[in-house]
């Protein structure tokens, strides 16, 4: 009886080691889990900011020549991309508010279908359509169309925007007293409307640039009058400023480039 008192003296105080143990235990996978968890969100920006800087890279705001492995999700890449996509968006509520503009400018040609404009990625496309401004081979500006061009010009003398003017005609061949193909007549034409610009609406020649396509870019088939028509126009083209300039197809021949001249047009639009 004396023995097995002097036993239950003894008893073993230290067991709250064990769940002290478990407790450390614990925490300590608690904090590797929140450790882990902070790693994957920083892979997670880095993914973020990568994506971010090739989009934009695609879309002409950084340059090319910056590679993607080299990025890093730093606090100034991420405040470039953050005011590229700011730029991005006051740009093309600029561009919207332009394309009204010109829209209620032209309204009453765009009701008789002779002037179509167009947002496209590049910018907005005013097609001035043969039917309307010019005679059929001629180079010339009708003496009717005056009044369009200068509402025309009173709109775009507003904006900073570039200008390309490009002249496109039909798939029908043409051989005239002044042209031999619908490589000159189209040429002619932006470059004529380019000369008018800068001579009577004092536009300034840096501004401006000139191509001409011929039968090469149409907008509708050539196989019926209906759509022929509405191949031969010029299209005055004012340039996003967030987007490249436009380059011709691989498998059609290359525009016709011409430099902007300063002079007076031979017969202008009185």
């Amino acid at each position: 009886m004396r023995r097995r008192r002097k036993q239950e003296e003894h008893a073993n105080h230290d067991r709250w080691l064990i769940s002290y143990a478990d407790f450390i235990t614990l925490l300590f996978a608690f904090f590797v889990v929140l450790y882990a968890s902070s790693q994957v969100d920083k892979r997670k920006m880095g993914n973020l900011a990568d994506s971010i800087q090739e989009a934009f890279r695609e879309l002409g705001v950084f340059n090319a020549s910056s590679g993607k492995g080299n990025a890093q999700p730093t606090v100034v890449a991420q405040s470039a991309a953050a005011k590229a996509m700011l730029n991005a968006s006051q740009t093309a509520a600029q561009m919207k508010a332009l394309q009204a503009e010109l829209e209620s400018a032209l309204a009453p040609e765009i009701g008789k279908h002779t002037v179509a404009v167009t947002a496209t990625r590049e910018g907005i496309v005013v097609s001035l359509r043969e039917i309307g401004f010019y005679e059929s081979g001629s180079a010339n500006l009708r003496a009717s169309s005056k009044e369009s061009i200068d509402r025309l010009a009173a709109v775009l003398q507003a904006h900073t925007e570039a200008v390309r003017i490009e002249g496109h005609s039909d798939n029908q061949p043409i051989h005239n007293a002044h042209f031999d193909s619908n490589w000159e007549l189209s040429t002619a034409r932006a470059a004529d409307l380019i000369k008018l610009l800068v001579s009577r609406y004092n536009f300034d020649p840096t501004r401006m640039a000139a191509s001409g396509y011929a039968e090469f870019h149409p907008v509708s088939p050539n196989d019926t009058p209906e759509g022929r028509a509405r191949n031969r126009r010029v299209d005055v083209v004012i340039l996003n400023p967030q987007q490249p300039e436009r380059k011709a197809p691989d498998a059609s021949p290359a525009p016709v480039a011409v430099a902007p001249a300063i002079s007076a047009p031979a017969n202008p639009a009185n």
